[in-house]
């Protein structure tokens, strides 16, 4: 897989879909070869930013198939209690900087961790009037066709709580899942993911 080219998010602060100063930002995607990943993530050599394979829409089977005999792309248990197989399956690993911002999905979630640990920061449902929620159009470039994108301007890590006083009536929760470990996530969920260096997930 060395010189595969392999889609990795670029931010300067790890922060990818995310709010930055009130604006939704998205990471820059560079194709590289996934040798040239793995020597920034291992620090062979240097590179600005904050380097991580974070592709949605089933990136282990559409760019990461290689990984397949490694790596079980569905879990059994997990497809007969939905009733079906997963819609996509995606593969993660990048720098202990890389972070997921809160946000909720609209569908069931597995992680499985194969190395290192993911730190999740949960939030039931019923926190939902606590957690604020704004409704935007945004990005850098100035694009009138852009879709509405919801989002979430506080960092569950250092909440601004005189702009979001309600949110001190919320109740979080935290959990590490390990090497070896899954968490089940049902739908919408709020969740704010950190992670060791090199963690696959």
């Amino acid at each position: 897989m060395g010189s595969k080219l392999v889609s990795v998010a670029v931010t300067p602060n790890g922060y990818a879909d995310a709010v930055y100063q009130d604006w939704f930002v998205m990471p820059e995607e560079r194709h590289m070869p996934f040798s040239a990943f793995l020597d920034i993530l291992e620090k062979k050599i240097t590179s600005p930013g904050v380097f991580y394979v974070q592709k949605q829409c089933s990136n282990l089977t559409e760019e990461f198939p290689e990984l397949i005999g490694d790596v079980e792309p569905e879990i059994p248990w997990m497809s007969e209690a939905l009733g079906k197989k997963p819609d996509a399956v995606n593969f993660w690993l990048g720098e202990s900087s890389a972070v997921t911002s809160l946000h909720k999905d609209h569908y069931e979630n597995l992680y499985c961790v194969i190395s290192g640990e993911k730190h999740f920061l949960l939030h039931p449902p019923s926190d939902r009037p606590f957690i604020p929620y704004e409704g935007g159009s945004f990005d850098i470039l100035e694009d009138k066709t852009a879709e509405k994108v919801p989002w979430i301007p506080l960092d569950p890590l250092s909440p601004d709580l005189k702009r979001y006083p309600e949110y001190t009536q919320a109740k979080p929760l935290r959990c590490t899942v390990k090497s070896g470990e899954m968490l089940y996530l049902p739908s919408l969920w709020f969740h704010h993911v950190q992670q060791s260096h090199g963690c696959i997930a």
